[in-house]
This record gives structure tokens, sequence and C-alpha cells, in this order.
């Protein structure tokens, strides 16, 4: 695979990561950023992340793939930003972690050239944010989640796949809604409970002595806490129909967990207990394969 010019919008950890793993696999010959912050990208070209920082207009001009790397609110904005200026074959991709707010604002602003836009997803996050976080490795072995849209070029969906795949990656297909739907159980709501029980302990008199005595298994539980706030709000306002499902699952089931606490009843706390944790074990052992 061969990119002669890859326009990346928000060259943060993964628009970062994602350029230096192609460049360090000799995939991209030039690869050209575009973000909010002047420092930001002087520090992106200063560390070789990327070779040049312009403006949208000139970043997307021939352009052989623009992906939008930023947080999910904005892509509606930098679709608009880019419009006027996509010609030829550019294929634009995002790497958001919800995708029908990004389809429903590609069909609303690119029109007829929705064709052109082609969803993604690197499951690939961590907690530090920052172009100084990019690692050209951050892909390997990791998984991307590819949504192809019915007017979706059949090449163009490959190209995008072969991108992520050259960075290292597994490479998955669903559709949109799927992917909202699975990740707002898998991602959205381990990120909403890690936050939640952080504010819980900041908002109790003893929060001082709590954080203090807080050892390993709650510094696992709230390590995704120390993520980015934008970029969690944004998701969790983009996917709120999913994530308010599974937010009432959980809840449920701790409503549940509740009653059988009050109860003393510790047969029924140990069935979920144990149904849980053989679960866990499972999935840990596929993980490792």
């Amino acid at each position: 695979m061969n990119i002669q010019k890859l326009a990346i919008f928000g060259v943060g950890l993964i628009g970062g990561s994602l350029a230096k793993a192609l460049k360090a696999a000799g995939v991209a010959e030039q690869v050209v950023g575009v973000g909010r912050s002047a420092a930001s990208l002087e520090r992106a070209v200063a560390l070789g992340v990327i070779d040049i920082a312009l403006d949208a207009r000139e970043a997307v001009r021939d352009a052989d793939i623009v992906v939008l790397a930023a947080p999910v609110a904005q892509t509606p904005a930098l679709l608009q930003a880019i419009a006027p200026h996509l010609s030829g074959g550019t294929i634009v991709t995002d790497a958001g972690s919800t995708k029908c707010d990004a389809v429903a604002a590609a069909r609303r602003v690119l029109g007829d050239a929705a064709w052109r836009f082609v969803p993604g997803h690197p499951i690939a996050g961590a907690e530090l944010s920052g172009v100084a976080a990019a690692k050209a490795d951050l892909y390997v072995k990791r998984r991307v989640v590819v949504c192809p849209q019915h007017d979706n070029r059949a090449q163009d969906v490959s190209r995008v796949r072969e991108m992520w795949e050259a960075a290292g990656a597994r490479v998955s297909e669903m559709s949109a809604e799927q992917h909202d739907r699975v990740f707002a159980s898998v991602s959205h709501l381990p990120h909403v409970l890690s936050y939640a029980l952080i504010a819980q302990m900041l908002d109790a008199p003893d929060a001082a002595l709590k954080f203090d005595f807080a050892g390993g298994g709650f510094r696992d539980f709230t390590r995704i806490a120390a993520s980015n706030p934008e970029m969690w709000r944004d998701i969790c306002v983009a996917n709120r129909d999913a994530l308010l499902t599974e937010l009432d699952g959980y809840l449920a089931t701790l409503g549940a967990l509740r009653t059988a606490i009050a109860a003393g009843d510790g047969a029924g706390l140990e069935a979920v207990f144990l149904r849980a944790s053989q679960a866990r074990t499972q999935w840990a052992k596929q993980q490792e394969k």
C-alpha cells in the first residue's frame, strides 16, 4: 500500500500514533497535520510525527486519505471545513468512538459525496493524550472496526482497511448501529462508571482518607478516569441512546445486588460473583491467544 498524501485532523494520541505507524511502515510519503493548537502542531513537526502543518483547505488538496481524529463533537464542523475542497478520489475516514452520529453528519454535510466517508474506529485508546503520547506501535495487534456504508466504493473500504492493517491492527467490519450498541457496553459505560466512582469519593467528607488507603483494585478500576474529559463528554452525548440503555441495565443489576446485600443473601451474591468471575477469566484467556 502507498499513500502519497495523508491528512490527519487532530494530531494527538490517536492521529499521531497512526501517522508514526504509517511513516515507520513506509506507507505514507507525506503526512500533513491540522489542529486547533499551533503549539501542538509545531510540536508534532518537531517530533517527526507529521511533515508539515497546513490549514484545512491545503491539507485536503490532492490528499489520498483524510483522517478525522479529533473529538467526535468536532466531526460535523471538520466535514463542513473540508467539504468544498474535496476532489478526485479522496477518501475521508474517522477514528471516533461513535459511528451513527458521524455517518449522519457525513450525509448531511457531504450530500452526494457521502460515498467518500468510510467510518472507522481504532480500539486502542489510552488514558494519556496529546502528540507527546503518540506511539508507532499503538495499533499493533489491536482491533479496528470499519463500518462500510451502502454507497462506499469497495476499493475505498479496502484502502481504509489496508491503512489500519499497515499500522499493525486487526480490522473487523460491522454496521454503525451495531458498533454503537457494542461500544456503549464495553467502552462507554465502563468510562462513565470509572468517572462516577471518583466523583462519588470526591464528594465524601473523608475523601482524602479514602484516597490515601486506595489500593490496586481501586487503581485498576479507575485507570480510565484519567482519560480525556472532553473526548468522553462528547462520546456520552453522541451515543446517549445506546449508553442510557446500558446504564439502565447496569442500574438494575446494582439494584439486585443491593437487595441481596440488604437481605444478607450470601448465596445470591456468590452466584452473581461466580458467574461474573468465570466469564471474566474466560475472556482474559481468549485475549491472550
